[in-house]
C-alpha cells in the first residue's frame, strides 16, 4: 500500500495543486462547482456515479456511489468550500517547500478529497469490496454552516451504519469525537442621518447603538461553556454624518444544547430593543449546528477500531474534542457512530499560513483504507453498528 501511494505521488500532488488553485470560497458558486466537477470526473473514472444536487446561489452538492454499490453502510463527508475571498489564489497560489504544501484550503480541506479519492482507487486496484460499501458527500457550504447541505447530509446518514468526517487531522494527528455547537446571527440597526457638525441633534446614530450591543453581546462569553463573537461590522455613510445604518455578524459557540439555547435567548433579548432614541433594531439568525459529544458506547467502539487499525500501521492516534463545528455535529446528533478528522495532518486552518504535511496524505490514506476494509469485512462491525 505504501508503494501504491509512492507511485501515485506525482498524480496526487498534481490534482491537489489543480483544485487548490481555484478560488472556491463558500459564496463563490463558480469556483466550488469547478472543484466539484474536477473531483466528480476523477471519481467517474473509477466507476463512481454522481448524483448532483443543484443549489442556486452556492456550489452544487454531490453524492457519489460506485456503480457496483448496492446498500453502502459507510458515509464519508468532506467540503470543498473555503473561507478565503476571490483573488486569494492569485496572491498566494499552491506552493511546495520540502514536505510542506501551502495555498488556500490546502489543509482545510482539499487534501482530504485527494487522499480519499486515492484511498478508494487503491481498494479498487486490490479488488477489495470496501469501495462498494462507501457513499461520499461533497459539500459546498460547510464553512458557512452547511445550510444548503444539511438535509442531504442527514437523510443520507440515516441510511448508513457509520460516518467518517474527512476534515483534516486535529493537532498532533488526533481524531475528533466531539465539537461545540454553533449559531449565526445578523444584526441590522436603522438610525437617522444628519450633519455631524451643523445639526447633530437631528440624527440618531446606528453605530452608537451597535457599539452598545457589541459590548453586551461579548459579555455573554462570561457564561459557562458559551462564546460570543461579533466578527463582522459595517455602517455609516461618511465621517461627518450621523450614521443612519449599521450591521454586524455574530458567531455563537457552546458546549451543550442547554447552553446554546440560553445564549440564543440572551442574544435575541439584547437585540430586541434600542437604547438610542429614534433607532430601530432587527435581528435574524439561529443555532445552525447542535453540540456533539461522541461519548456513547457505539462511537467509542468505532474509535477503538480506528485506533487498533492505526497501531497496525505503527501509528498512535488519540481522540479529542474541538471548538470548531463540522458536519459531524449533524450526524453525531442523529445517534449514528461518527468520527471526525480522519484527513491529513497540517495546521493553521483559515489563516494565510495554512499548511499541509504532504507525507501525511499517504499515512492517513493507508489508515482510511484499512478502516474501510475493517468496517466492511471485520466481525467487529456487528458490535458497533446501530
Amino acid at each position: 500500500m505504501q508503494t501504491f501511494f509512492e507511485k501515485e505521488n506525482e498524480n496526487i500532488v498534481s490534482l491537489l495543486e489543480r483544485i487548490v488553485n481555484i478560488d472556491s470560497g463558500s459564496y463563490r458558486k463558480v469556483g466550488t462547482d469547478e472543484v466539484g466537477k474536477i473531483l466528480t470526473y476523477e471519481y467517474q473514472k473509477l466507476g463512481f456515479v454522481a448524483d448532483i444536487h443543484y443549489v442556486e446561489k452556492r456550489g452544487n452538492n454531490i453524492v457519489l456511489k460506485h456503480k457496483e454499490s448496492k446498500e453502502p453502510k459507510v458515509l464519508l463527508i468532506g467540503h470543498i468550500d473555503t473561507v478565503f475571498p476571490e483573488g486569494t489564489v492569485a496572491k498566494r497560489p499552491f506552493t511546495i517547500e520540502g514536505d510542506y504544501a501551502r495555498g488556500p484550503g490546502v489543509f482545510d480541506m482539499k487534501a482530504s478529497h485527494v487522499m480519499t479519492l486515492y484511498s478508494l482507487k487503491y481498494l479498487i486496484s486490490q479488488n477489495d469490496d470496501a469501495y462498494k460499501n462507501v457513499v461520499i458527500i461533497i459539500n459546498t457550504d460547510e464553512e458557512i454552516g452547511s445550510v444548503a447541505s444539511r438535509q442531504l447530509i442527514e437523510e443520507t446518514a440515516k441510511t448508513v451504519n457509520h460516518v467518517l468526517i474527512m476534515e483534516p487531522a486535529a493537532e498532533g494527528g488526533k481524531i475528533v469525537t466531539g465539537r461545540k455547537g454553533g449559531g449565526k446571527f445578523f444584526l441590522k440597526i436603522y438610525g437617522k442621518s444628519a450633519h455631524s457638525g451643523v445639526a447633530p441633534e437631528k440624527g440618531a446614530s446606528a453605530i452608537q447603538e451597535l457599539a452598545l450591543k457589541i459590548t453586551k453581546l461579548h459579555e455573554l462569553t462570561k457564561l459557562e461553556g458559551i462564546h460570543v463573537n461579533v466578527g463582522l461590522v459595517s455602517g455609516g455613510t461618511s465621517v461627518n454624518t450621523i450614521a443612519p445604518f449599521a450591521e454586524a455578524g455574530i458567531d455563537l459557540r457552546f458546549e451543550t444544547q442547554e447552553q446554546g439555547e440560553l445564549a440564543k435567548s440572551k442574544i435575541l433579548e439584547i437585540c430586541s430593543y434600542a437604547e438610542t432614541p429614534n433607532v430601530r433594531v432587527e435581528i435574524t439568525g439561529d443555532i445552525t449546528r447542535p453540540a456533539w459529544r461522541g461519548n456513547d458506547e457505539q462511537t467509542q467502539k468505532l474509535v477503538e477500531l480506528i485506533q487498533e487499525t492505526a497501531t497496525e500501521l505503527g501509528l498512535t492516534i488519540d481522540d479529542t474534542t474541538s471548538g470548531g463545528g463540522s458536519d459531524g455535529n449533524f450526524t453525531g446528533n442523529l445517534g449514528i457512530p461518527t468520527v471526525d478528522s480522519l484527513g491529513p495532518r497540517g495546521g493553521n486552518a483559515h489563516e494565510e499560513s495554512e499548511f499541509l504535511i504532504l507525507s501525511s496524505i499517504a499515512e492517513r490514506g493507508q489508515l482510511l483504507v484499512n478502516v474501510l476494509d475493517t468496517l466492511t469485512r471485520n466481525k467487529k462491525v456487528e458490535e458497533i453498528s446501530i
